[in-house]
């Protein structure tokens, strides 16, 4: 069963490599290294690459691929995400968000890429990591276009898509949600999924926050593994299928 990576903001898709390069050989990786920066065009580029593979993905990476899903079903066979969610529900903080989204994308519009990624390294999200995983990082973001990620901002930001918490009940895909233990918000959104998304189900990574794929690449390729053996496995919906 092949596994199609999707990176978050401002990452290249081989950002997922220290966990793709710990899964076992028979579930073999592509990583999703996006050419284009608007919601519906990275949904395309996921339905193009993504067509029978399980899609992982990260942060805004998972929220696209819980759309693409919700979207399109039958096109993928199942979905894990790590530190996303399905939305903002009050459409009063989605307005408020989006507000200030768009004051982000229009300072990132006229700053150096090297401005933006010192400011968006600092963010509360990222106070966790070790300065190794930051500095791992720091090379994809430096590579980003400010207009790009402007644009990203504005199409596919939590202040500019309505949330779809109301439609998980329908997401007939095997679904699992991952988040770092430390990562308060983020392991609360996990637990909402699996509670929402009736073939999905939680698991939390120790001693890891919102990147819990980079700072805990081993636990989270065991938890793929493990999550990918049971559906796709000796005995697993992969042999029903055949």
């Amino acid at each position: 069963m092949r596994v199609l990576f999707v990176p978050g903001f401002m990452q290249p898709g081989h950002a997922w490599s220290p966990v793709a390069e710990r899964l076992p050989e028979r579930y073999p990786s592509d990583f999703l290294d996006h050419r284009e920066h608007t919601f519906e065009g990275r949904l395309a580029e996921i339905a193009e690459l993504g067509e029978g593979a399980v899609i992982a993905g990260y942060s805004l990476g998972g929220r696209l691929a819980l759309h693409a899903a919700l979207r399109e079903p039958g096109r993928y066979r199942a979905l894990v995400t790590v530190g996303a969610d399905a939305g903002i529900d009050s459409p009063g903080t989605r307005s408020a968000r989006s507000e200030a989204d768009e004051r982000l994308a229009a300072w990132m519009e006229t700053a150096a890429i090297e401005e933006i990624v010192a400011i968006w390294e600092r963010q509360p999200l990222f106070a966790d990591q070790a300065d190794a995983v930051i500095d791992a990082q720091r090379p994809g973001r430096l590579a980003q276009d400010p207009r790009s990620l402007a644009s990203l901002l504005r199409s596919a930001g939590q202040g500019t898509l309505g949330s779809v918490w109301p439609l998980l009940d329908r997401l007939d895909l095997p679904l699992l949600a991952l988040a770092g233990a430390l990562d308060d918000r983020y392991a609360r959104s996990a637990r909402r999924l699996a509670s929402e998304a009736p073939r999905a189900q939680v698991r939390l990574v120790e001693n890891a926050g919102h990147a819990a794929h980079l700072q805990r690449p081993d636990a989270v390729a065991e938890l793929l593994a493990e999550f990918l053996d049971q559906h796709f496995g000796e005995g697993g919906l992969g042999d029903l299928d055949a």
